[in-house]
């Protein structure tokens, strides 16, 4: 047992006072003489004994009342086995989960008013010394400061509803770490929150001796929500004239089948698709838009349904660009005699933004933006071109690599070893066709309605021989009628390198004259762009790659919002040879964004909410509970918000149990035993 105020402890020397009453306050008697004493001296002793009795008990009784009260005033406390009672200044941190799903409601209102509510209760059981945390899940500055108890009170009104997203592991770490570096030796935590098992990962929470963690759980009448979770394109270019198609994720968190759901797709504000779909409880179903491309450049599109209470879900954001150029460098060697057949591919062609050179006039600079590089009978490989491959490697993209007629082949092996390809070793000059288009079971997914297999395949005069290289993981995409590959795709780092064993010049074949020369490029150039998400996600460090390298300004990139209400800067940083800008948790709000270099727009951005908040299943407390005590979490604790009111459970808590009120009781009693004992005793 300790005392809240031990100093009212030096008041028990007020049970001297009875005590000396008692003392000097002795009864005096008459002597009277009797001729004959024998009876009156038995009659004296039985008096004086009774007397003396009942003075001893009023005196206890006095002492009793006596040091109740004076304990009373001390207010004893019981500390609670698990946890060590302190009485002087105490840090409390509160977290109150302002995400989407407080806005569910249940008999007391919006589950976020419930929990301010509780806040409210959990500082008033609090001295008014004591500070105090308020957290959310906005991680603000401001958050990271100890308030009194008035300003926490205050700053407890201000919180809203956020689209912030947080682990509860990331919150308790975050409270921990702002109470360890504060002096006080009173460290508790409160984690106010429905429990959502998207986010309440108990798995990683740790113990810390240092600090108490309780946990109050509220809870909405209902945990039902449909959304909408992600959409892609079936395919990975989109351009102007042609028919696309749109996947979307629905997801149905709830106890009843939809039969009858539809959701509408908008592009640039205008309505040109509608799905229907029907989705069990508790699953999700995929649905498609089809729709014509009908203008070129940028897009911004949206997926929307109905659905109540939870609707900031109901929307997903999208854009796309539909003027699309791949980049691309063709570098020709001395004697190529297949250049002419790249130029006539990708000079009229608007998928292409092509760029050659010769091989004796390269300019590095030009492999950063390069999403597909081809080495087109290259005779000299030398250190430095081998160098900057290994890096084009490793920031992605599609490198195709074709041998000269009269190749090197120890001038080969340098870059062959630091790419893992497989070494050319001879020349073949036999006469052979390419066996099948089936080798490879995608790659030509889509190009032809159907294959024939009289169909007339490719001739190949001279190829190179290769060795088996066990360190490969390539895949042939077209072999000769010998089982000696033609093509071969190898991924190397972050890109894939297109190997092939013979050129394409007229002198080793009619591959580069072939209708499959065609196709088989165009394929290459679009499997080597860089996917480009969608959408991005509020409140996070989006990083965006831009296609863009020669941004040298004063002026740096802007992220400005279409209807021109958010304007941002961006950090930019060069990755893997490329640009890209991070966003640094700046974009808050839902909508569609631009990137503005210069006034002029580099390409537009989609940011939605955070679908974590989704799946509204929550845990029950006594799920948590068997959770905490799985893993020997003996420093936390967890209850329902229901109780009437959380204010003695935290006094409790934090200081012990209360004893005054029970002196208080004894006190009285003992008062009414003296009262007792004076009246009725005799």
């Amino acid at each position: 047992m300790i005392f809240a105020y031990p100093a009212f402890l030096w008041a028990l020397l007020a049970i001297s006072i009875p005590v000396i009453i008692h003392l000097f306050n002795f009864r005096k008697y008459k002597k009277v003489y009797f001729t004959n004493v024998r009876f009156l001296k038995a009659l004296q002793q039985e008096s004086q004994s009774r007397s003396r009795l009942k003075e001893w008990l009023i005196l206890a009784a006095r002492i009793l009342a006596i040091t109740c009260l004076v304990l009373a005033f001390a207010q004893p406390l019981l500390p609670d086995r698990n946890k060590t009672a302190f009485t002087g200044q105490k840090h409390i941190s509160i977290y109150i989960d302002n995400s989407f799903s407080m806005e569910a409601v249940n008999k007391q209102g919006s589950l976020l008013d419930n929990a301010k509510r509780k806040a409210v209760e959990i500082v008033n059981a609090y001295g008014n010394g004591d500070k105090f945390q308020i957290i959310t899940n906005d991680f603000e500055g401001r958050q990271q400061r100890l308030l009194s108890k008035e300003d926490a009170l205050a700053a407890i009104e201000d919180i809203r509803i956020s689209p912030s997203v947080k682990n509860a592991s990331q919150v308790i770490k975050r409270q921990s770490d702002f109470l360890t570096s504060q002096k006080s030796g009173f460290k508790q935590l409160y984690l106010i929150s429905d429990l959502q098992q998207s986010t309440f990962d108990t798995d990683a929470f740790v113990n810390d001796t240092s600090v108490n963690v309780s946990i109050v759980a509220v809870k909405a009448n209902q945990t039902a929500n449909v959304y909408i979770d992600s959409c892609w394109f079936e395919s990975p270019v989109q351009q102007k004239g042609f028919i696309l198609k749109l996947h979307a994720t629905i997801a149905n968190n709830s106890d009843k089948t939809i039969e009858a759901g539809s959701a509408r797709l908008f592009l640039n504000k205008q309505p040109i698709a509608l799905s229907s779909f029907s989705i069990i409880a508790g699953e999700e179903k995929e649905i498609v838009f089809s729709f014509e491309c009908k203008q070129n450049g940028i897009h911004y599109g949206s997926i929307k349904l109905e659905d109540y209470p939870v609707t900031f879900d109901d929307e997903l954001l999208f854009t796309f660009n539909s003027r699309l150029n791949i980049p691309t460098l063709v570098i020709n060697g001395k004697n190529a005699g297949s250049g002419s057949y790249f130029n006539t591919l990708m000079q009229t062609d608007s998928l292409f933004q092509y760029k050659t050179c010769n091989e004796n006039a390269i300019d590095y600079a030009d492999f950063k933006t390069a999403s597909l590089l081809v080495l087109n009978e290259v005779e000299n490989l030398s250190s430095g071109l081998v160098s900057e491959l290994e890096k084009y490697t490793r920031k992605g993209g599609s490198l195709v690599i074709i041998p000269a007629v009269n190749a090197d082949l120890k001038n080969y092996e340098p870059a062959y070893k630091t790419l893992s390809l497989p070494l050319p070793m001879a020349p073949d000059t036999h006469a052979l066709r390419v066996n099948s288009l089936r080798d490879h079971p995608v790659f030509y997914e889509g190009v032809f309605e159907k294959t024939d297999e009289r169909v007339n395949l490719p001739l190949i005069t001279q190829h190179y021989l290769h060795q088996k290289n066990t360190r490969s993981n390539g895949q042939t995409i077209l072999n000769l009628q010998n089982g000696d590959f033609f093509l071969q795709e190898i991924p190397v780092n972050n890109s894939t390198v297109y190997l092939f064993s013979a050129p394409l010049s007229d002198k080793a074949g009619n591959f580069g004259k072939h209708a499959l020369f065609v196709p088989t490029f165009i394929k290459m150039a679009i499997l080597g762009l860089k996917p480009v998400p969608l959408f991005y996600t509020v409140k996070t460090n989006a990083v965006i790659p831009l296609l863009q390298n020669n941004l040298m300004s004063e002026t740096p990139p802007h992220i400005t919002e279409i209807n021109g209400k958010h304007d941002i800067i961006p950090e930019m940083r060069n990755v893997n040879n490329a640009l890209s800008l991070f966003t640094r948790q700046q974009i808050e709000q839902q909508g569609f964004y631009d990137i503005l270099f210069n006034n002029e727009r580099l390409g537009g951005l989609a940011f939605n909410f955070d679908r974590r908040e989704s799946n509204l299943s929550v845990f029950e407390t006594g799920e948590v509970s068997e959770l905490l005590q799985k893993k020997n979490l003996t420093r936390y604790s967890v209850r329902s918000a229901g109780e009437t009111s959380i204010t003695d459970l935290v006094k409790q808590e934090s200081e012990g149990k209360a004893l005054w009120k029970l002196f208080i009781v004894l006190t009285l009693l003992f008062l009414l035993a003296e009262t007792l004992l004076i009246r009725f005793l005799k």
